[in-house]
């Protein structure tokens, strides 16, 4: 989700609520601690230079359990972080705290927004030697797919 989608959901919207993708909602007084952007430049391990940019929402509970988020009162904050920040329309990127700070992507499922789970990867497979996934295939579909492979006693190995 990009920033502009989010704002165009709040605008409409009657409360904001968010949930993992396994079902388990993020307590309802959550609070969203920053909005920024976030610029990462490396070098991956092919040797190519990247830059990546997203907005960043932290989300945070605290212990004021009656707190609830208006849409209104984050489209506002939103509107502060593009004003003054210079803010994007960039991909969203959410931090919230599991065992540790984990990193979500964003969606939307007509009702809350789901935090969306993300893996690393290698960014430059075909510089740094990995092989490509062989397809796995059943011996047994091996010999009904070849009719004339050899068989036990058959004289051909």
């Amino acid at each position: 989700m990009i920033l502009s989608e989010i704002k165009a959901i709040l605008a409409t919207a009657q409360e904001v609520s968010f949930e993992l993708e396994n079902g388990q909602r993020v307590p309802a007084h959550f609070h969203v601690t920053e909005v920024g952007v976030i610029t990462k430049n490396f070098i991956d391990c092919g040797g190519t230079v990247r830059n990546e940019k997203v907005a960043n929402f932290q989300l945070w509970n605290a212990n004021d359990f009656d707190h609830r988020l208006a849409p209104q009162k984050l489209l506002g904050i939103i509107a502060l972080s593009e004003k003054v920040l210079g803010m994007e329309d960039l991909p969203i990127e959410v931090e919230y705290q599991g065992e540790t700070i984990g990193k979500y992507g964003l969606s939307f499922n007509g009702q809350k927004f789901i935090l969306v789970s993300q893996q690393t990867n290698c960014l430059a497979q075909d510089k740094c030697g990995i092989p490509p996934v062989k397809k796995k295939i059943s011996l047994a579909d091996l010999a009904v797919a070849n009719p004339n492979a050899c068989t036990p006693g058959g004289g051909c190995c």
